[in-house]
């Protein structure tokens, strides 16, 4: 093992993670003598990697992604609040040989999005997928007092995942409806005291995945489109978005915004946020 602190993200597969970029560029800046990896963990080994880990002075923790965000947290020593109520960890802290499992994907998510709320009487958010990370989004956008309406290919699944999110059963809708035709080309003015939200929460739009070529007529003029997906950062959701004049927000900016609470966890220093047009650059080359 290293002599150094460290922390890691653990996956199967986990060659394509960008949070050691991020991390290790952070650390960097600041001058810490310590160091983030990413270690590729089978799902057979994971008991073996926490046991190992347990026992190892200089590890700090680590992220968590696919696919052990939910078979981690029987091996937590603790998890906490939001990480037992989303049903999914994705950032592990060792504190004293106690590891607590959090979950820092809702916090990374609002990040972005806080520029644009004000004081909306109305919040709607649209929501596609069902997965892990839209149970981390929902749970945030409920604790914002956003009203979620649900597309997925299987609204019965989205109702065991995100259900106990959405008010209203007849708001869980298939991801069909998302793709009929707006009959009419004006664009919508939104109230002043409404706020709507699409979230792309699915693979859809990722490299290797078919795009997500829904109808974009009927968002007001004030909407904001926001999509997960980080390969690539600029999707052709977002670009159509754009030419329709709507504010967008990228994949980048969540996971920039889940890694900066996770290096505070780790490394007990707040990240140098002041440069994160650089990292951005850096994660795009």
């Amino acid at each position: 093992m290293t002599g150094k602190p460290y922390a890691e993200v653990i996956g199967d597969p986990i060659a394509h993670s960008k949070s050691p970029t991020i991390h290790n560029f952070w650390l960097g800046k600041l001058g810490i003598d310590a160091e983030y990896r990413a270690c590729h963990v089978k799902p057979d080994k994971l008991a073996d990697y926490f046991a190992s880990r347990n026992v190892d002075d200089h590890w700090r923790g680590c992220n968590v992604t696919m696919p052990h965000k939910q078979t981690v947290m029987p091996l937590m020593d603790e998890l906490s609040p939001v990480a037992e109520r989303i049903g999914a960890v994705n950032t592990v802290i060792m504190r004293d040989y106690y590891m607590i499992g959090d979950n820092t994907d809702g916090v990374g998510f609002m990040e972005p999005l806080r520029q644009f709320l004000s004081s909306q009487t109305y919040r709607f958010a649209s929501l596609v997928g069902a997965g892990g990370a839209a149970r981390a989004i929902a749970d945030a956008l409920a604790s914002e007092s956003f009203t979620l309406i649900s597309y997925s290919r299987n609204p019965a699944k989205a109702d065991e995942e995100i259900g106990r999110y959405i008010w209203d059963k007849d708001l869980l809708l298939p991801l069909s409806n998302l793709f009929k035709p707006c009959k009419s080309d004006e664009v919508i003015e939104a109230d002043a005291d409404r706020f709507d939200l699409l979230i792309n929460a699915s693979p859809l739009g990722m490299i290797g995945h078919d795009p997500l070529d829904i109808d974009l007529g009927w968002l007001p003029r004030a909407s904001v489109v926001y999509d997960i997906v980080t390969t690539p950062v600029e999707t052709d959701l977002l670009r159509r978005a754009r030419a329709k004049g709507l504010s967008t927000i990228d994949g980048l900016a969540m996971l920039i915004g889940q890694a900066a609470k996770a290096f505070e966890k780790f490394f007990g220093e707040l990240p140098p946020r002041e440069h994160d047009a650089e990292l951005r650059r850096l994660l795009t080359q």
